[in-house]
């Protein structure tokens, strides 16, 4: 693994950490706002999470594997 691999791979999960809690943090927001549409708001923060982690693998995997 080469240097630049390594710190690519590392930006790419910590991009992908602050994504997810700030979407986390938000939809605890929303919930604490309007807790009658907690189904709702589930559903979209754990879809939106979904979509950032695979973004954040994909960018992971291609820092390591890039020459």
């Amino acid at each position: 693994m080469t240097g630049l691999g390594a710190v690519g791979a590392g930006l790419a999960v910590i991009g992908a950490g602050l994504g997810i809690g700030m979407i986390g943090g938000r939809a605890v927001e929303a919930i604490a706002r309007q807790p009658e549409a907690y189904g709702k708001i589930q559903t979209a923060m754990i879809i939106t999470a979904a979509l950032v982690e695979g973004v954040a693998f994909f960018g992971a995997t291609m820092a390591l594997i890039g020459k």
